[in-house]
């Protein structure tokens, strides 16, 4: 099974839009938030090599020497899903040999960045977040939706609310 960058955000947001979004039920083209973050990371960072796809798995928002991955991101509503996604990205080039420095979180609006480097712990812990995900999106029905502030801005809100 293949995990995106995607699907590892979503698991810590929401398992309902990790299953849905897995299931090929997919509305971010549509959504206003989403469209707003593709212009911000299309219009920041202009001379760096940006959306380096691999696999058809991972799609890096910026990369520097192949040692430094940057993730853009709007706000910082939803951080620790933006840092796992980025930590994510590092071990999955670490798994094909590709030995990544560090991550930063980038929030352009913000004018702030975080720098993250990949522990031991992190291995371990991104290992037991796949296969739960993996458990996820193999279950036969979409888990229940969480009901939280957050899903007011979610692309998914009118699939699970009206």
């Amino acid at each position: 099974m293949k995990i995106t960058g995607n699907m590892v955000n979503y698991y810590f947001v929401c398992e309902r839009k990790l299953w849905l979004f897995s299931h090929q039920i997919q509305f971010e083209n549509e959504n206003e938030n989403v469209k707003l973050g593709k212009m911000l990371d299309e219009s920041s960072y202009g001379r760096n090599e940006k959306h380096v796809m691999l696999d058809n798995v991972v799609n890096l928002d910026m990369l520097e020497d192949w040692s430094i991955i940057h993730e853009i991101k709007k706000t910082r509503a939803i951080e620790p899903a933006a840092e796992w996604q980025l930590k994510y990205y590092m071990y999955y080039l670490e798994q094909k040999g590709i030995q990544v420095q560090k991550g930063i979180l980038d929030y352009p609006r913000l004018k702030q960045r975080f720098e993250y480097i990949l522990t031991e712990e992190d291995r371990l812990k991104l290992k037991e977040y796949l296969d739960n995900i993996k458990k996820i999106v193999t279950q036969k029905t979409a888990p229940k939706r969480i009901e939280q502030s957050i899903c007011k801005s979610c692309a998914y809100y009118e699939y699970c609310y009206i």
